[in-house]
């Protein structure tokens, strides 16, 4: 398969440990959340590495009024402070239309007219969504229709080695299909915004949660057709409720305690397999920062894919 040139000569350079916590302004941070956040800026921080902080708001119909500024609040009172300027998205367009050009100047990518209710009989891949069956390959069905863009995939197998999770395979074309780059409406698809930014960013490691593992070889993928680097990567066990649904906004999750945010990080060190001493639990947020950086251990955190994660009551 042909690869585009790469479109950032910053991503090649890879001599600083480099992090990131990227949120969607849907709400405010909860419980599951820190775990993401605290598991990357540990995993920077204890390899003298940067921890940047990115607004994945490309989405603009499903951002909150108020949640990035929530956001950014709650990280600096959880004492995770990050280095540089906040990256929003919302203003990064024209890279992600850049890479799309590329892909379809290479022949990697199409336009489709299918809509969803078109596809809902399709076998279902392990996200939930419908495996593409390449309807509009050869040109789009309904050219009354505004496209969406997908990229063109292949049978090869992808696979990597997730310091957490471990070793993961999948093959696109028979686990998820074509998959979307640039939606019907004009939205960019989550897929391409991360590899680009990722790249822009000079992210050396991308530590989120195991709901997301299943992106990955579609990141990977991605990123080998722009001639990117590829991070490593790792991903946390999910924090589910006691009903046994991924804790989220969409689930109801409770937004994290600002006023008292001791409890909650001890929590979460906790969760993620580190043993902070006893006396630690009465010292300030940067004590705790402190240790915790000093201390973190990610072999000590317990491997949990999307289909087997932790509980929290």
């Amino acid at each position: 398969m042909a690869t585009v040139r790469s479109i950032s000569d910053r991503a090649l350079n890879r001599r600083v440990a480099r992090g990131r916590f990227a949120p969607s302004p849907t709400g405010p941070l909860h419980f599951g959340s820190l775990i993401a956040a605290l598991g990357s800026f540990l995993e920077a921080r204890c390899q003298s590495g940067e921890w940047l902080l990115r607004i994945e708001d490309v989405d603009a119909p499903r951002t909150a009024p108020g949640a990035t500024t929530a956001i950014l609040r709650a990280l600096e009172r959880y004492g995770l402070h990050w280095d540089g300027p906040v990256v929003y998205q919302s203003q990064r367009t024209a890279h992600y239309q850049a890479a799309l050009e590329s892909l379809l100047a290479a022949g990697l990518a199409y336009p489709c007219t299918c809509t969803r209710r078109e596809l809902a009989g399709c076998p279902r891949g392990r996200d939930g969504a419908p495996i593409y069956p390449g309807t509009c390959r050869a040109g789009p069905r309904r050219l009354d229709r505004p496209p969406a863009f997908r990229l063109r995939v292949t049978d090869a197998l992808i696979q990597f080695h997730d310091a957490i999770q471990g070793h993961y395979r999948q093959r696109l074309a028979r686990e998820v299909g074509d998959f979307v780059l640039r939606r019907a409406d004009g939205l960019f698809a989550y897929q391409l915004a991360v590899v680009v930014d990722d790249a822009a960013q000079g992210v050396t490691q991308v530590m989120r949660g195991a709901d997301l593992l299943d992106s990955t070889p579609r990141q990977i993928v991605l990123q080998r057709l722009l001639g990117l680097p590829t991070p490593d990567y790792a991903h946390l066990p999910v924090v589910v409720d006691a009903r046994g649904d991924k804790l989220s906004k969409q689930t109801g999750a409770p937004p994290l305690d600002e006023r008292h945010p001791v409890p909650t990080l001890w929590a979460a060190l906790r969760f993620l397999g580190q043993q902070p001493p006893p006396e630690l639990a009465g010292e300030t947020v940067p004590a705790i920062i402190a240790w915790a950086v000093a201390h973190w251990d990610r072999a000590a955190i317990i491997p949990a894919s999307a289909a087997n994660t932790a509980m929290i009551d």
